[in-house]
């Protein structure tokens, strides 16, 4: 369990939410053993029907994940003066319950970083924090590339790398972001709320791939807007669709809407690699994908029009709407 000293984000007022109907017979979170020979099959029926799915048998060494973990234990234990030495996000750095600049906040603290170069992280060891997230990075990238490789071969996508290379590209932009949600006491006394960590909302990249410790919080959003809670699982790893992959696959897929809420008592940290293509990248439906005279639901977009539109938007804003077509009357 992660326990840290009381964080400065206390100062802050946090944001409730009332809890919506749950499903009442929540479906089981899909799990894809990943050396497994039909795991291709499994990733699209998880994609198609819940745009999220857990990963186990991944091959990230565990050494790689508890290590930075620790890392990240110590920096969000530091007194807020010391943590706000890394900058603030502009877009990279250190964000406390503020997220992003249109005026959405939650209960939590994070670091966000870019996974090109060697973030400047103010600690007593900043080079043993950078080693611990490289060795953490590299390994995620190489496990997010299987599964795309996989995604390829499951829609019989040619190249095979045809989504994987956008993430090795040296141009790519994906980012990686810590998360801590301390304790929240409040939510306590709140029966019929929830005090929201970080709010609803969809990744507008290819796909994000998540770990967490062991402390609940994570929900994801059914396809009849009930919410479920996902079981936390801090030796596996869980896929989100992005809007990026639900545009490239002409909404076959669907990108998943989730959200965080407060623990009572435990604090909650995320470990979140966002695969982002180059930014003059041109999304749209691949063309092997697209059956008969069927048509296009989105006008062609570079990541960098997309990302700029996505993050001048509120969380919970639909952000391919500005992106879809117009059917004919």
């Amino acid at each position: 369990m992660v326990i840290l000293s009381k964080p400065a984000i206390e100062q802050f007022s946090y944001i409730r939410n009332k809890q919506p109907a749950a499903a009442l017979f929540p479906p089981l979170i899909p799990v894809v053993d990943l050396s497994k020979p039909d795991s291709k099959h499994q990733i699209i029926k998880a994609c198609e029907e819940f745009g999220f799915f857990k990963v186990i048998n991944h091959g990230v060494p565990m050494e790689f994940i508890s290590r930075l973990e620790s890392e990240a234990t110590k920096f969000f234990s530091l007194p807020f003066c010391e943590k706000e030495k890394t900058g603030q996000p502009k877009p990279y750095g250190y964000g406390n319950k503020r997220i992003g600049p249109n005026g959405d906040v939650g209960w939590v603290e994070y670091l966000l970083l870019t996974t090109n170069q060697d973030p400047n992280i103010s600690t007593e060891n900043p080079e043993i924090f950078r080693a611990a997230l490289n060795n953490y990075m590299a390994a995620v990238k190489e496990m997010a590339c299987e599964i795309l490789e996989m995604v390829a071969d499951g829609l019989k996508i040619q190249p095979r790398n045809a989504l994987s290379k956008l993430m090795m590209d040296e141009q790519s932009d994906s980012v990686f972001r810590l998360n801590h949600y301390p304790p929240c006491p409040d939510v306590l006394q709140s029966l019929n709320s929830n005090v929201i960590g970080f709010g609803e909302h969809t990744d507008p990249q290819i796909i994000s791939v998540l770990r967490s410790n062991n402390t609940s919080g994570l929900q994801i959003s059914l396809k009849d807007g009930s919410w479920i809670s996902v079981p936390p699982d801090h030796h596996s790893f869980f896929i989100n669709v992005g809007d990026s992959l639900q545009v490239m696959t002409n909404g076959r897929f669907k990108s998943v809407k989730h959200r965080v809420v407060a623990n009572s008592v435990k604090s909650r940290l995320s470990m979140i690699y966002f695969c982002g293509p180059p930014l003059s990248e041109k999304i749209a439906p691949l063309p092997s994908l697209m059956r008969g005279d069927q048509q296009s639901l989105y006008k062609e977009f570079t990541w960098f029009e997309y990302k700029r539109s996505a993050y001048s938007s509120r969380l919970a804003d639909n952000r391919l709407t500005h992106f879809e077509k117009i059917a004919a009357s």
